[in-house]
């Protein structure tokens, strides 16, 4: 089977490095949860819970894909609060969203990001790499302290 072929087995995201570091800096947690793990450089991995994204035939990224678990953040006393679960990320004729559950019931979703498919780039082991900003709605889940189209950590996705 082609890469081409192949579903997403994976996401790494890190939502943004400055943000964990600030976190971390002024004595909050991170918690990962639900089957996620965080990997060697302080991102975040969701291993995929539906093969709905893959790349066409062209090495374009394409459908749906729901992967599995969940990150918070705690800082200040509870006054930082950020939970992002279940990320998806949906392509569409209007580009690609990041979306993720952002309360314990996962009963709402938000798109925390816009994905820059024209930008993303393979990596020698095959991973897709995908640059990614901020949407409105993800500048508001993480406290307004970014506005909307601020770079975040890039999307990395492994396909199976």
């Amino acid at each position: 089977m082609s890469d081409q072929n192949k579903p997403a087995a994976s996401l790494q995201w890190g939502v943004k490095q400055s943000f964990r570091n600030y976190v971390a800096m002024t004595g909050g947690t991170t918690e990962v949860g639900g089957g996620a793990q965080t990997a060697e450089d302080g991102a975040f991995v969701f291993a995929a819970a539906d093969g709905g994204l893959s790349l066409d035939a062209d090495g374009r990224l394409q459908g749906r894909g729901g992967f599995l678990g969940e990150v918070k953040f705690q800082a200040h006393g509870g006054m930082l609060s950020v939970f992002l679960a279940d990320p998806a990320i949906e392509v569409d004729d209007k580009g690609a969203a990041l979306t993720v559950a952002d309360t314990p019931k996962r009963d709402y979703r938000v798109e925390v990001a816009r994905l820059d498919l024209a930008a993303a780039t393979t990596e020698a082991s095959g991973e897709l790499v995908i640059p990614v900003g901020l949407s409105i709605e993800g500048s508001r889940l993480l406290g307004d302290h970014y506005a909307p189209r601020t770079e975040l950590d890039p999307v990395r996705l492994r396909l199976g």
